[in-house]
């Protein structure tokens, strides 16, 4: 019985195994064989994404959405788990990861939908509201919808080795993207985190207010973070703060690496931004040869920021992840959009001062 029952395991062993070396990397101590666990597991979720990426894409072809895809580096899975000590590493479900990026809220509840009406077998773990960002947004300021699937790979097809991980889909519409993006921006650029709730608490604050004004003039939706804060209020309050941490200044002035476009030949990219080296760009055709060389990326530089990147093409992946090219124009633009119409009569006096054009 017991051998019957480990032949059924994965290469990578049972969830006990995942979690003792989830529990061996959270505390720094972890030995090569639970390092080989660890990865062989990490590397099976991207069975798992080209999965719902299929899946998705041709639920969204001819359609105006765009579909990216990701896979959680190991030092984000390391922060992760030392931000909640309770985490098991097994339950851990945004190892994998897909993002859906659509016009307006409309198309974005009626694609989600659908999806979750299609017939497929993977499992949705969660209540339609239980990850709904837009209806509640975070405490940072987040909006966007998310859903946790357990992947089942059909009869005959798939990996079923891979039956039982999760991964998460993340729904998003422009707006909100384009405020995520900028607060992945100042949590790379800067000694401040606040993607992570971490470090000078006005910066969190700053795109709280952010977030309250793109939502209430771009998607025309209820105030929810702000209530009692009228529009002019709102606004008020947010320039009072960007006036202390210039935080639109800085963002204004970011370089856009527009060079990219220009040197993607292959069809598998891996990113890394290191505050020493910049940014650097590696290429392959073979998906086997670009997941080899993240995890060698991975050990060598565990500071940087590094992404295995996979999309249709590069427009799609310079919009999906414009975040590692530093492109923060569309939260700008939509910002100064805001200020428009939460104080018109300010509004010339604030392009003036960012240098922008109406």
């Amino acid at each position: 019985m017991a051998m019957a029952k480990q032949e059924e395991l994965p290469h990578w062993g049972s969830k006990g195994a995942i979690n003792r070396a989830g529990e061996a990397l959270r505390s720094g101590k972890l030995e090569a064989g639970q390092a080989d666990i660890l990865e062989s597991w990490r590397m099976a979720h991207r069975d798992v994404i080209n999965s719902f990426q299929s899946l998705l894409r041709a639920r969204a072809k001819n359609l105006d959405v765009q579909v990216a895809q990701r896979l959680k580096r190991r030092s984000t899975i390391i922060d992760k788990l030392s931000r909640h000590d309770g985490m098991q590493l097994a339950r851990m479900d945004d190892v994998a990861g897909c993002r859906l990026i659509f016009p307006n809220p409309k198309a974005l509840h009626e694609f989600r939908t659908k999806v979750h009406h299609a017939k497929f077998k993977h499992i949705l773990k969660n209540e339609k509201n239980k990850y709904n960002y837009i209806e509640k947004p975070s405490d940072r300021g987040y909006r966007g919808i998310h859903d946790i699937y357990e992947h089942r790979s059909k009869a005959k097809k798939g990996n079923p080795k891979c039956d039982g991980l999760l991964i998460e889909i993340q729904y998003r519409t422009n707006v909100q993207h384009a405020w995520a993006t900028a607060v992945e921006v100042v949590t790379e650029v800067t000694e401040h985190q606040p993607k992570f709730d971490r470090g000078d608490r006005r910066y969190i604050e700053l795109f709280r207010l952010a977030s309250e004004m793109l939502a209430r003039t771009l998607e025309e939706s209820p105030p929810r973070l702000f209530v009692e804060l009228s529009n002019k209020e709102l606004y008020a309050t947010f320039e009072k703060l960007n006036g202390e941490i210039g935080v639109m200044q800085m963002l204004v002035n970011l370089v856009i690496n527009d060079w990219v476009g220009d040197r993607i030949e292959a069809d598998h990219i891996i990113l890394r931004i290191s505050k020493t080296d910049g940014f650097r760009l590696y290429q392959f055709d073979l998906e086997l040869e670009a997941s080899a060389k993240l995890l060698e990326l991975e050990k060598e530089f565990p500071e940087d920021n590094i992404v295995l990147v996979g999309a249709r093409n590069v427009e799609e992946m310079k919009s999906a992840f414009r975040n590692y090219f530093n492109d923060v124009k569309d939260f700008v633009s939509m910002m100064v959009r805001a200020y428009a119409i939460l104080d018109p009569e300010t509004h010339s006096a604030m392009m003036a001062q960012y240098g922008l054009k109406a």
